[in-house]
């Protein structure tokens, strides 16, 4: 017979959880310019681990600075990411990794869990590009952005669907990394 171990977390109610929170607060943050889609994405799936050192500051800062990169047009025509799709990478890592530095034979399986959630996002959104899936370059086009409600209408729906598939993607990883 199965025993339940009582500090067994439920990680997939932790993250159902997390979403409906987040379908509910999400929306009035894009009224602040400075909110960032990749600094809630990462943070939001931190936050469902549930570890006190995991709720520093320094994240929130670091993943804001990825969503700096999302009107970035190189030269050659590359597009920054979209910030929830750093945000959700960002967190892979976190989670691939568990509570020690990962080691170098479980990077290859990182990078495939990358890119599978990469390849998802693509295929939903039809990019990863935040200019071409929200329609409007952050940088030089803030004021219409927010203007037309990008933030609402779409970009919560990127960071609700990353968070929902960082879930599913890294299920093993949450149970043997992170259920202690």
């Amino acid at each position: 017979m199965n025993t339940i171990n009582s500090d067994h977390i439920d990680f997939k109610q932790k993250f159902d959880e997390k979403v409906e929170e987040l379908k509910e607060t999400l929306i009035p943050l894009g009224k602040d310019p400075g909110t960032s889609c990749a600094a809630l994405t990462f943070t939001s799936i931190l936050d469902v681990l549930g570890r006190e050192e995991l709720k520093k500051q320094y994240f929130n800062n670091l993943a804001t600075s990825f969503s700096g990169m999302a009107p970035f047009t190189s030269k050659k025509g590359w597009k920054g990411p979209c910030g929830a799709v750093y945000g959700a990478i960002a967190a892979i890592g976190i989670i691939t990794g568990g509570q020690e530095k990962l080691v170098s034979y479980e990077v290859p399986k990182l990078y495939s869990k990358v890119l599978m959630f990469a390849n998802k996002f693509e295929n939903k959104f039809g990019s990863l590009s935040c200019e071409e899936i929200c329609g409007y370059n952050t940088g030089a086009n803030l004021k219409e952005y927010i203007k037309n409600r990008v933030w609402e209408n779409k970009c919560c729906g990127f960071i609700l669907y990353a968070i929902e598939k960082v879930a599913k993607l890294t299920r093993k990883e949450l149970k043997e990394k992170w259920n202690t």
